[in-house]
């Protein structure tokens, strides 16, 4: 559980802090549609919080047209495992994230909760090791940041043992999230979630064949880091997430977030490198479909 967070059962109450909770209304529909690449539908939030199907009924109508839903822990996990099975617009990525390694190790459980994202990994609808990685703004004791370490690497190695992708959480910690992935060796297809580096690591990200998934923060005043990553980065690993509820795009910023709002995110990305938005969608489009596979496919001969 992220802190500010309460949970019943697999959802998850974010708590208001104040701030205004109602929902931001319907962009216009993208012309080309997209997915959004990263999102936690178990985390309800506003004053009328909305379930994952209207979630992804209003997604639908305005061109997102399927998410990929994020565990975060054994329980987000199984739910988002399971849902992904039923729910044709959605996909699922497993992990424990890298703030929680640490309590779960603490608890003497890393071991039995990484066999258990391990099983997860096999399910044909789970296209994704994540969100996994390194946080050494919360996480700040050696012993601590030794568990997400471990952590890491057992994640690493489950996405490579099923040939699926992986979702990188890094936050304060780029130095150490690429010195793992070239000493491990990383994933075919490897996705930073929430780009949070600057243009130099975006550099090292296009030469080792990385994705970067941008998020609602790319338009916020104070983000110029992310936007000279995003000019440098090759249209090719390029993606684009919400991370719903969270980071929800100006100017809406601090109110619910949710995928049906990717259009705003997508159309700034777009006007920022002086590109047509229907382009930009069909590029993203296509590589998102190259890092998971198609959310059409038949569960029981998905890869």
């Amino acid at each position: 559980m992220r802190p500010g967070e309460k949970s019943t059962s697999h959802v998850r109450f974010r708590e208001d802090s104040g701030r205004d909770t109602s929902y931001p209304p319907l962009p216009p529909a993208l012309t080309v549609p997209v997915y959004d690449n990263h999102t936690h539908l178990e985390v309800a939030d506003g004053d009328q919080p909305l379930d994952y199907t209207e979630q992804l009924d209003r997604a639908s109508s305005v061109g997102v047209k399927g998410v990929v839903q994020v565990g975060t822990d054994l329980e987000t996990s199984r739910w988002s495992a399971e849902q992904a099975m039923r729910e044709p617009r959605m996909l699922a990525a497993v992990a424990l994230h890298p703030n929680d390694a640490p309590e779960y190790a603490e608890a003497g459980g890393l071991d039995a909760a990484l066999a258990e994202i391990a099983e997860l990994a096999t399910w044909p609808r789970v296209r994704a090791v994540g969100e996994t990685g390194l946080d050494f703004y919360r996480t700040t004791s050696d012993e601590g940041r030794a568990h997400q370490q471990r952590s890491f690497e057992a994640h690493i190695e489950i996405a490579k043992q099923n040939g699926i992708a992986l979702q990188i959480h890094d936050r304060d910690a780029h130095r150490e999230v690429i010195e793992t992935l070239l000493r491990v060796g990383a994933p075919e297809r490897t996705v930073f979630h929430c780009y949070s580096g600057d243009a130099e690591m975006a550099r090292v990200c296009a030469e080792n064949g990385w994705y970067m998934s941008f998020a609602g923060n790319i338009t916020f005043k104070n983000a110029s880091n992310l936007r000279e990553a995003l000019e440098v980065a090759p249209r090719s690993l390029v993606m684009v997430e919400t991370d719903a509820p969270y980071l929800t795009p100006a100017p809406y910023r601090g109110r619910p977030n949710a995928p049906y709002l990717v259009p705003h995110t997508l159309r700034f990305m777009a006007d920022h490198l002086g590109t047509d938005a229907s382009m930009l969608a069909a590029q993203i489009s296509s590589n998102t479909e190259l890092v998971y596979g198609r959310w059409e496919d038949d569960p029981v001969e998905a890869s």
